[in-house]
């Protein structure tokens, strides 16, 4: 029998206080769970750093898988059960999408995946971080609130692109310096594959990015209008080719990724801003954490 602490946000987008009971009775299969309601932000992350049970589970969004990931003291394993929007985290690790199956398949598993993760200046992240546009979209996402908890779905995402790209010309250019490898427009450094999604399709900058590696940085030199829908397509549509192009700087399985700005740039973690900074480190974490599969 193992015990499990269940650290449960109640206002992320698709949980439900029934829902909490039946992933609660799942869980119970496997033996004793605590349930831990968390109260606001940065909550999680305090519940998990004080946990004593054999095991985690976080039922909620990324942005509490991720302060979970950030309270962890121990070397203990960790279950998510997908309770948000999108849920990238256990859909980019193949987790069953229902919460319920997915409780289910954590209660009865003696399998752990262990994987690696990212620190943005020392902040953990598990898929990944972004500089530039990337981060001021997630930031013109929030500015937009949140109901009852819950954040603005991929529409409005869409809507605030849309507007953010129509801001600069529809012409992204060069403002970062990636040390050791050149000037870049904006950067994604995902720590595994997918890097994110919109709706059901898959956001791929960087395909060969592993959970069980390191880093992979993409970082495009100067995107003009038309460079614009080559990015999408070639993340979206047809992924790969463009971390093999000349004006895209790309690193893969890296251990340390450094990007200056001379002005302040944004950036982001596991889909939370982070502000405004002049220098970002990233470093690997690899084999951080064991995941229940």
């Amino acid at each position: 029998m193992r015990s499990v602490a269940l650290i449960v946000n109640p206002n992320a987008s698709a949980v439900t206080p029934a829902l909490v009971d039946r992933v609660a009775a799942e869980l119970e299969r496997g033996g004793p769970v605590e349930l831990l309601r968390t109260s606001g932000p940065g909550h999680a992350g305090e519940l998990a750093r004080a946990a004593s049970a054999d095991a985690i589970v976080a039922f909620g969004g990324d942005g509490t898988y991720n302060e979970v990931l950030n309270g962890l003291v121990r070397d203990v394993p960790l279950g998510l059960v997908p309770g948000g929007g999108t849920s990238v985290l256990p859909r980019a690790l193949g987790l069953p999408r229902d919460p319920v199956v997915c409780a289910a398949r954590i209660a009865a598993s003696t399998t752990t995946r262990r994987i690696s993760l990212g620190r943005a200046n020392g902040r953990r992240f598990a898929f990944s971080c972004g500089v530039g546009m990337d981060a001021e979209l997630v930031r013109r996402v929030d500015a937009h609130g949140r109901a009852n908890g819950r954040r603005p779905g991929d529409a409005v995402f869409l809507l605030e692109l849309a507007k953010l790209l129509g801001s600069q010309g529809f012409h992204l250019r060069p403002r970062l310096r990636v040390e050791g490898m050149g000037e870049a427009a904006l950067a994604v450094i995902a720590n595994g594959d997918p890097y994110t999604y919109v709706g059901r399709l898959a956001v791929r900058p960087s395909p060969q990015a592993s959970f069980e590696g390191g880093l992979d940085l993409v970082a495009p030199h100067d995107v003009g209008p038309l460079g614009i829908g080559r990015v999408a397509w070639w993340t979206i549509v047809r992924p790969g080719p463009l971390t093999r192009r000349a004006d895209v700087v790309h690193a893969h399985d890296a251990d340390r990724i450094v990007i200056t700005a001379e002005q302040p740039v944004a950036i982001q973690v596991d889909g939370e801003d982070l502000g405004d900074v002049h220098r970002l480190e990233v470093v690997a974490e690899r084999g951080a954490v064991s995941i229940l599969v």
